[in-house]
């Protein structure tokens, strides 16, 4: 079995698992219709909440199965004060800010606008890596970030007028639209102090802190805003059974695939293959959902994709000299986007 798994070429495990990434925020809306059409006590037990909560248990069994040789005091006396610290920051951020914030937006906002503006999230991260590292980035990715801001521009003034719309800075947007952004901000600035302070901690350490923390800081503020009530179909069966099964898929067999392929491609191969992930995402909630996507968004998604092509080509272009520095960094990129973060 072994022998045959290793003639399977790096970029079928890819494109197997983008097509997973991609169909999480849809498969996430889709569950939650599922709970609302069982009620158990009067209540939703497949709440937006209750999935964070409880898919995020599950990638915590997950990752600590995967990475528990990483938590040993050898590996663990290495990592400083300030190490520690930065990892509490990004828990917060990417564990626990940005999920909260973005299934929100499931709540009010389309699927596929969610999957478009989550896009601003890598130029947000490029325009703070040159303005805080002084980092020098190709010009063909400076170009291809404007171009993908650009079209998350577009696609937030073409939507069409909808209830509690609002202005910001010039632009009418929604509640849900306006939580993504923020939620994107929240993940850039998360990848920046990974990448400032965070080089030398091993992954392993990195995930498993971001989600096992995050996820209780989630739970403390969600009891603070909601009351003590608000968890009380967390240990529901109907909950769990589905919660399993999606975490069957999208943390293992996704994780899974994707780090075999990782490991059997380059850099730029992955990098490539992983921009697909928003179209799959389209597709997903147009198949799951019956989501169509609307003028806006086809005209965003449009720039915005045009603008992922362009960036591939400097990230194509860095990753040939910088092979094992930018697999680190793009694996730290994308696990953080896995499990139940509904990006």
């Amino acid at each position: 079995m072994k022998q045959f798994t290793n003639r399977i070429p790096g970029q079928v495990y890819l494109w197997l698992a983008v097509p997973i990434f991609g169909a999480s925020s849809a498969l996430t809306r889709k569950i939650t219709e599922i709970g609302a059409m069982n009620f158990v006590g009067g209540h939703n037990p497949i709440s937006l909440c209750n999935v964070l909560f409880v898919g995020n248990l599950c990638a915590l069994l997950v990752l600590v199965a995967i990475h528990r040789s990483q938590w040993n005091p050898t590996i663990l006396n290495r990592i400083s004060r300030r190490e520690w610290v930065s990892l509490v920051v990004v828990a917060i951020l990417a564990g626990a800010l940005a999920p909260g914030l973005i299934f929100q937006a499931l709540a009010w906002t389309p699927v596929t606008n969610v999957v478009l503006l989550g896009r601003l999230e890598p130029p947000l991260t490029l325009a703070l890596s040159i303005w805080l590292l002084r980092e020098r980035v190709d010009k063909w990715e400076f170009l291809g970030a404007i171009i993908a801001f650009m079209g998350v521009v577009l696609t937030i003034v073409l939507q069409p007028a909808r209830a509690n719309m609002m202005p910001i800075m010039g632009l009418s947007m929604g509640w849900g639209e306006l939580l993504t952004v923020l939620g994107a901000l929240a993940l850039a600035i998360a990848t920046i102090v990974g990448k400032q302070r965070l080089a030398r901690v091993p992954l392993g350490i990195y995930n498993t802190m971001r989600t096992g923390l995050g996820t209780i800081v989630f739970f403390c503020v969600a009891l603070s805003l909601y009351g003590r009530y608000h968890f009380t179909d967390v240990l529901s069966p109907f909950l769990w059974q589905w919660m399993l099964l999606y975490g069957a898929i999208i943390v293992v067999v996704g994780q899974s695939f994707w780090t075999a392929g990782l490991r059997a491609s380059s850099v730029a191969t992955a990098s490539i293959v992983g921009s697909f992930t928003p179209i799959f995402g389209i597709l997903a909630a147009y198949l799951i959902l019956g989501e169509v996507p609307t003028r806006a968004q086809y005209i965003g998604g449009s720039v915005i994709l045009l603008g992922v092509f362009l960036s591939q080509v400097g990230i194509k272009k860095r990753a040939n000299s910088r092979q094992r520095v930018g697999a680190v960094d793009l694996e730290q990129s994308i696990e953080s986007k896995m499990g139940f973060k509904g990006i």
